[in-house]
C-alpha cells in the first residue's frame, strides 16, 4: 500500500517573555481529536510552508505573522500516511490569539508542556521549542577560577543559557568539582548544563543530562539515562544521526560542518551535505565546526537548531 503524503506547516508561537508557548486542541471530531498540538494545517497547492502558516494562523487563530523563522522539519509515519511537519518558530505578531474554530487554545509554561497530551509527531517539537538556539562548548582550563569566569561572561554577556562541559584534561574527581561549581553558576543564570562524559556522572552531579562522545553513541544498545535527563551526542555521518535517534537522543551536534584548526585532516560536511543529513535527523542538531553567531540565521534555514561552538562563546 502506498502511503498518502500529507505536509502541514505548524507553528510554535513563544510569548515575550520566552516561557510560555501556545498550544490548541484538536476537535473530538477529527483524526487523534482531543490531543493538544502546535497550531497550523495542510499546506495548499503551491503554498510555501510561511504561507500556508501564515493564512491557517489567521484563520486559526486571528493572527498575523509578522516575523518567523525555520525551527525543525519532522518526517513522521503513520499507518495511514507519510506526515511532514514544517514547523516555524514565531517571534512576533498582531493581534490576540483565539481559537476561531471553537478550538481550545492556553499558553503553557515551558517546563510544564510535557504534561500535555500530543500527536506522537509533534514530539520531537517539544524538544526543539525547549533548547536554545546556541549550545557553548567549554574549553579546556586549567584553572577554576578562570573556567568560571569565562562561563559566567558568556551567559551574563551572550545570553548563553546551553553549556556543555567538556574537560578533557581533567581527571573525574577534578572533572565533578568543576561541574559542581558550573552547576551552581548556570542555575543562577537560568542555563542548562550537559556533563561530557560517562552517564554514571549524574548519579554524582546532578546536571541535565550527558552529551555522548560518537564512539560512546555508537556502542549503546538502549538509551542511558531516564526522560527527566537530556541525552546529547556527537555526530559526523548518517550512520551516527540514525543510532541518535534509535537510543531516543534529544538532541545532537552534527559537524564538522566547515574545515577547523583543531581538526584540519578532516573533510568539512559542508551546508549542502548538512541540510541533507539534518532533513531526517528527527531531533533537533545543532551545527558544529567553525561556527560563529554570524552562521546562526543560515543554520537555521537549512533546518538546524542553531549553533554550537567553542572559540565563539569562550572568550
Amino acid at each position: 500500500m502506498v502511503k498518502r503524503r500529507v505536509h502541514v506547516a505548524a507553528a510554535a508561537i513563544i510569548s515575550a517573555d520566552g516561557r510560555q508557548v501556545l498550544l490548541a486542541r484538536r476537535p473530538s471530531n477529527v483524526d487523534q481529536g482531543g490531543l493538544w498540538e502546535f497550531p497550523g494545517g495542510k499546506l495548499a497547492p503551491y503554498e510555501t510552508g510561511l504561507e500556508a502558516l501564515k493564512r491557517e494562523l489567521h484563520e486559526e487563530l486571528g493572527v498575523e505573522i509578522r516575523r518567523a523563522q525555520p525551527l525543525i522539519r519532522i518526517h513522521h509515519e503513520y499507518a495511514d500516511k507519510h506526515v511532514l511537519l514544517d514547523v516555524w518558530q514565531v517571534h512576533d505578531f498582531a493581534g490576540e490569539p483565539f481559537g476561531r474554530e471553537g478550538q481550545a487554545v492556553r499558553w503553557v509554561p515551558m517546563q510544564e508542556l510535557h504534561g500535555y497530551p500530543f500527536p506522537a509527531a509533534n514530539l520531537p517539537i517539544l524538544r526543539a521549542v525547549m533548547l536554545p538556539s546556541e549550545y557553548l562548548i567549554s574549553a579546556d582550563e586549567d584553572d577554576d577560577d578562570v573556567f568560571l569566569e569565562r562561563l559566567e561572561r558568556a551567559m551574563r554577556e551572550d545570553s548563553v543559557r546551553l553549556v556543555q562541559l567538556r574537560a578533557k584534561n581533567l581527571d573525574d574527581d577534578a572533572y565533578v568539582r568543576r561541574a559542581e561549581k558550573a552547576l551552581a553558576l548556570c542555575r543562577r543564570y537560568e542555563a542548562r548544563l550537559m556533563l561530557n562524559g560517562e552517564p554514571h556522572l549524574l548519579e554524582r552531579v546532578d546536571a541535565d543530562g550527558i552529551h555522548l562522545t560518537s564512539q560512546r553513541l555508537m556502542s549503546l544498545e538502549r538509551r542511558p539515562v531516564g526522560d527527566d535527563k537530556w541525552l546529547a551526542a556527537s555526530t559526523h555521518d548518517h550512520g551516527q544521526l540514525v543510532q541518535a535517534q534509535r537510543i531516543g537522543c534529544d538532541f545532537v551536534t552534527l559537524s564538522p560542518l566547515r574545515t577547523t584548526p583543531s581538526h584540519p585532516e578532516v573533510a568539512p560536511i559542508g551546508w549542502h551535505d548538512f541540510q541533507r543529513l539534518v532533513e531526517h535527523a528527527g531531533m533537533p542538531v545543532f551545527a558544529l565546526g567553525g561556527m560563529t553567531r554570524h552562521d546562526a540565521n543560515h543554520a537555521r534555514a537549512v533546518g538546524a537548531q542553531g549553533i554550537a561552538s567553542i572559540r565563539d562563546f569562550w572568550r
